[in-house]
């Protein structure tokens, strides 16, 4: 090609190489995405990935204790967010899809490098300052969270579930214990219950009623009352445990 354009074997050149190189926006955690100003003005970054960005807009709403107690897979939208989702709360599993109205493809980045084959220092000395992304955990965690919290939620109902059966068990059990008592002895029944409301009564009105030497001996636990009074206690002890197993 050199004896085309007429130089010979012999002669001395200098041929300098242009280098344009443009490289594709990827990394290895996503495509760059250029933010909106409204976004911009809310993360305090122009231009990432969008999981990055996804994860700086947990941490915002971390930070502000934005996440909505009753519900954590909401999280309520103060003033700058609320230019950017156009809502007074949003939920985090629709956060990818609201941000795409605000992320918007960069321009190719042109990268010009010339090669000198003579002279002083001919391969030439060139540095460059280049950014390298590492893994982002709070992405990873963010999305261990979401998933947690829809199965949260499906756990929570199967527990109402089953503390509402335990409750109605509980309940027809104190029917049939009250119905099989008053069955055997309709007198011993009646007898014992008069007795029961009776004490009861002394104790709301403050009247000492309690015989401590009865109390000591075995005998006093084998009236037809106790059986009642045990399945009432059972009952209000089982119904306060299911009211705080259901309240976790």
């Amino acid at each position: 090609m050199l004896r085309e354009l007429g130089f010979t074997d012999d002669e001395i050149i200098s041929v300098a190489l242009k280098f344009s190189i443009n490289p594709q926006l990827e990394k290895p955690f996503g495509h760059w995405e250029i933010l909106s100003p409204a976004l911009t003005e809310v993360l305090g970054i122009e231009v990432d990935t969008r999981p990055k960005i996804i994860g700086v807009i947990w941490h915002y709403v971390k930070a502000r204790k934005l996440q909505n107690p009753s519900d954590p897979s909401f999280f309520h939208c103060d003033q700058p967010l609320q230019k950017v989702f156009g809502k007074d709360k949003m939920k985090f599993t629709m956060v990818s899809q609201k941000i795409s109205h605000h992320l918007f493809p960069p321009q190719p980045v042109l990268w010009e490098h010339k090669i000198k084959l003579l002279g002083n220092c001919p391969t030439g000395t060139a540095c460059y300052d280049v950014t390298v992304d590492v893994p982002f955990p709070i992405q990873r965690k963010l999305s261990v969270l979401l998933a947690n919290v829809e199965k949260n939620k499906e756990i929570e109902l199967c527990d109402e579930s089953i503390c509402g059966i335990i409750r109605k068990i509980y309940e027809h059990c104190r029917r049939r214990a009250f119905f099989l008592s008053f069955s055997q002895s309709h007198v011993d029944f009646i007898n014992a219950m008069i007795e029961s409301q009776s004490r009861d009564l002394k104790l709301a009105a403050g009247e000492p009623s309690r015989n401590t030497e009865k109390e000591h001996r075995s005998d006093f636990y084998n009236q037809p009352w106790v059986e009642d009074v045990v399945i009432r206690h059972l009952n209000c002890k089982s119904a306060s445990g299911s009211d705080a197993l259901g309240s976790t």
